[in-house]
């Protein structure tokens, strides 16, 4: 299936990065959160990507122009360092659309400015990229295609630390968590059919109008879940996710699981 990522945001909300990058390109270790993204589907299979570009497109755009696959490889230097043997590929089967849907578009703009690319697919994924997670992608892929419903999102229970308040008037009845309070977010991993565009009108943002009426036709899926989900909402969230990183415990890594099986069984 393709995958089209939204990463044309300007990411206001981690101002205190160096750089003015888009924020799909805030590095996690040598790579940023859109190649982390990218990776994770590539994992399952789905290595056929749609970048819908917006503020600093030039950064996406030079960075996969000039990508550097020794970076998170392992390989081989020979001949006085004129020949490089690599042991491992990121991207070797990757297929990438590159395609400018304006700087200050909206989600909804962007998908559809993309629809003209995703012809013949009857089934297609999305995803905000600032998100990550240990989703097994295939059963959530699956549960999808067994029903008969146009959408998909992940659904996954709210993340922060906040307190969740009662009144009867002023007087407080409960605080509480959020996290233990029943509700749940959109995750940002979407599934949909095609006849998704028949919902989405220009200049719509995409969870706004075209999910109310795919909720009012009973086409809209919720997938729940409680495993690992994160997004890099803010500076500290990006510090966190690096801190995984650095540990060597990061779980949205699900494609050295593999690897490390492998090295367990001595093969």
């Amino acid at each position: 299936m393709k995958v089209v990522l939204f990463c044309g945001g300007l990411g206001t909300r981690i101002r205190e990065y160096p750089e003015p990058v888009p924020k799909p390109m805030i590095t996690i270790g040598y790579r940023p959160i859109l190649w982390h993204v990218m990776k994770y589907y590539a994992h399952y299979g789905h290595t056929d990507f749609i970048l819908c570009l917006g503020y600093r497109a030039d950064v996406v755009k030079n960075y996969f122009l000039h990508y550097d696959e020794c970076t998170s490889n392992d390989f081989v230097l020979s001949h006085g360092g004129k020949k490089v043997q690599l042991l491992h590929s990121d991207i070797d089967d990757w297929n990438i659309t590159f395609v400018d849907t304006g700087i200050q578009a909206c989600v909804g703009q962007r998908l559809k400015a993309v629809e003209p690319y995703l012809e013949g697919e009857p089934v297609f994924l999305a995803n905000y990229s600032d998100g990550l997670t240990d989703l097994p992608l295939d059963l959530y892929l699956d549960h999808f295609l067994a029903r008969d419903r146009i959408g998909a999102f992940l659904a996954v229970p709210p993340p922060y630390s906040s307190h969740i308040v009662s009144f009867q008037d002023d007087v407080v009845e409960s605080v509480q968590p959020i996290h233990s309070s029943g509700l749940w977010i959109n995750g940002g991993f979407f599934a949909f059919r095609r006849a998704i565009f028949d919902y989405l009108e220009p200049g719509e943002e995409l969870v706004e109008q075209p999910f109310e009426r795919l909720i009012a036709a009973g086409q809209l899926l919720g997938y729940k879940y409680r495993g690992y989900w994160t997004c890099m909402d803010t500076f500290k969230d990006r510090q966190i996710l690096e801190e995984l990183w650095n540990r060597g415990n990061a779980p949205w890594e699900v494609w050295k699981r593999p690897r490390l099986a492998a090295a367990i069984n001595g093969r």
